[in-house]
């Protein structure tokens, strides 16, 4: 049977287990604006295929990248284009430009607004704890706390990560993204009372299930393995998540490319039909064009298993 992955601490409020899918923004044209019918329809497509919710201008929803502007109609696209639970990505890391967001973040999603995404902006534990205390308190939001050393450039240990969580009660989820993620995954499930996710694409997620992992909390161009995953662990435990992953592993480590994982992504979305445009803005990479055949045999191995799958009614 698979392991328990319920908060230890069942009287504090927490981030409901499953996939929150992390959404692209997609581009398109050679001016790279926004393509907000694309989002509509990839929002939608993320809600037919039962995610738990969606996690919205994240690092790999380009959020640093877009305007202020931009992000409000990225925003207001996807409460306008689906009824799930959002967490909604704050760039900043110093307190005041990130409060600044989960206010805009706020007026536009209102009660949808499940929480706002934080990244530690510290290896100090005092100083998150003040950042995180700061915005909730100017906010009243609740938080997920990402720890993504990738993209901050912040490495913070697990203990002085779960110190934080534990000094605030207004912290709910945990993203756990600095590798070994499944070691983190299980130190931090022994001492803290909220869910905790993995990330990275789904590249640990059979072994941060193990691990206590209440779900994903990710981007991948078949996120319906993910979702088939999470429900086939809960269901049936290793044996059976393993089982609906494992055609797609390949697609998934080929997606999860170092400097080119954008790009590789928002073009397996644009094969598929998801989005119009792979389209990246700079700093971003662009799709490197020798890794084109292979993507195509990886695409239509995935493709193979979605339809085995839908062909027996698992969706």
């Amino acid at each position: 049977m698979p392991q328990s992955s319920a908060p230890k601490n069942t009287l504090r409020a927490s981030l409901p287990g499953g996939v929150w899918g992390v959404v692209a923004t997609p581009f398109q044209g050679s001016t790279l604006d926004v393509d907000l019918d694309s989002l509509a329809e990839l929002v939608e497509h993320y809600e037919a295929i039962g995610t738990t919710g969606l996690t919205v201008l994240g690092v790999f929803g380009e959020a640093a990248a877009l305007t202020p502007g931009e992000r409000r109609d990225v925003l207001e696209t996807v409460v306008e284009s689906t009824s799930l639970p959002l967490v909604v990505g704050v760039t900043a890391l110093a307190t005041r430009p990130a409060i600044e967001e989960v206010m805009a973040a706020q007026a536009v999603a209102g009660p949808r607004l499940a929480a706002v995404m934080v990244q530690a902006n510290s290896a100090r534990p005092e100083v998150v704890t003040a950042h995180l205390d700061a915005i909730h308190r100017a906010t009243g939001a609740n938080v997920v706390l990402q720890d993504y050393p990738q993209a901050t450039g912040v490495s913070i240990q697990t203990p002085a990560l779960a110190s934080v969580v534990n000094a605030c009660d207004f912290v709910i989820a945990v993203k756990a993204e600095a590798p070994p993620t499944s070691v983190a995954i299980g130190e931090l499930g022994a001492a803290v009372g909220v869910s905790i996710f993995g990330g990275l694409g789904g590249q640990g997620l059979l072994d941060e299930l193990m691990a206590g992992a209440a779900g994903a909390m990710t981007g991948f161009s078949y996120p319906e393995a993910l979702v088939a995953c999470v429900k086939a662990w809960h269901d049936g435990g290793y044996e059976a998540a393993e089982r609906e992953l494992q055609p797609y592993l390949p697609l998934i480590n080929f997606e999860q490319q170092a400097k080119v994982a954008l790009a590789i992504r928002k073009e397996c979305l644009r094969e598929r039909g998801l989005i119009k445009d792979p389209g990246v803005r700079l700093p971003a990479a662009a799709f490197p064009e020798a890794l084109r055949k292979t993507m195509a045999v990886h695409l239509k191995e995935a493709a193979a298993a979605l339809a085995a799958r839908t062909t027996v009614g698992s969706f």
